[in-house]
């Protein structure tokens, strides 16, 4: 169905490039996937520049891109994503809305950086941000797609923005990139457009890491010697010896097995079937 894989490591930090960006692209079948450099010439990734990469990849092929970020936050616990708004305020009632919301709240931050909803009189008291402002409404609720990774690899809530497992920022951002290919592409599981080229799913490295049966801690995963045995069980041709993950936290090797492990499970039906509660919340692509 796909001709390419790409695994996006993804970053919500201030400023217009980022080393934690790691891109790496799979071809279908087993070569080892590739890293990419960014179209510009620069050493590292703008968030638009992986806006542009994905586009211009999806022009003459099919391509199942994964982005390490939570495409929306937890709705079946509460029935709402933002449980005690005022009824004054705006309260989304789907993903895309809330995309928007993001969006809007953002203003005119450069590179579809996300943070500025924390300053928002409302909304900001739903996360816990840096500086030490721990909104009065924040609370480690989890999505159902989180639950049920549980059992494998935990990942963080998705209104924590603190600290290096700290998803929140990365999705802030993420949710901007999401309303700027709402219309554009498929995104996984909340619309399914058969004649877009370009599929976003939800990715967790350390999820892909810990099927294959490696923890991704103290740098385990950036061993060559682990990848490889995690490239092996998704399918895939391995590194070589030398390999050396770049990035902050080895971003690197979360890409590139993220892009192996699309290419590996996409072809396994059960995992596109998801509860309908994803239809609000996301859904972590690979999660049973």
């Amino acid at each position: 169905m796909f001709d390419f894989f790409v695994g996006i490591d993804w970053s919500g930090a201030k400023g217009r490039r980022h080393k934690g960006i790691s891109v790496f692209c799979a071809p279908h079948g087993t070569a080892v996937p590739e890293k990419v450099m960014p179209p510009s010439g620069n050493a590292y990734f703008s968030r638009r520049e992986v806006v542009s990469y994905l586009q211009h990849l999806s022009t003459d092929a099919r391509v199942l891109a994964g982005i390490d970020f939570a495409f929306a936050y937890p709705f079946a616990d509460e029935g709402v994503y933002f449980p005690g708004l005022a009824a004054s305020l705006v309260q989304p009632g789907d993903a895309p809305a809330l995309w928007a919301l993001v969006d809007e709240c953002s203003g005119d931050a450069s590179d579809l950086y996300g943070g500025m909803i924390w300053d928002h009189p409302h909304y900001g008291a739903y996360y816990n941000a840096p500086a030490g402002r721990k909104g009065a409404r924040f609370r480690s609720r989890r999505r159902i797609t989180e639950q049920a990774a549980a059992s494998v690899k935990s990942p963080s809530p998705t209104f924590n923005c603190v600290g290096p497992a700290g998803v929140g920022t990365g999705s802030l951002a993420g949710m901007r990139l999401c309303h700027h290919f709402a219309n554009k592409a498929s995104i996984w599981p909340f619309a399914t457009r058969s004649e877009a080229s370009l599929t976003l799913v939800e990715i967790f490295p350390s999820y892909y890491f810990a099927m294959a049966g490696i923890k991704a801690i103290n740098g385990a995963h950036t061993d060559p010697k682990n990848i490889n045995h995690a490239l092996s069980f998704f399918g895939s041709a391995p590194v070589p010896d030398d390999f050396i993950a770049a990035g902050p936290d080895g971003d690197d090797a979360d890409a590139l097995i993220s892009a192996a492990a699309l290419r590996g499970l996409s072809g396994d039906k059960s995992l596109w079937d998801v509860p309908p509660a994803a239809q609000k919340e996301g859904w972590i692509f690979g999660v049973k």
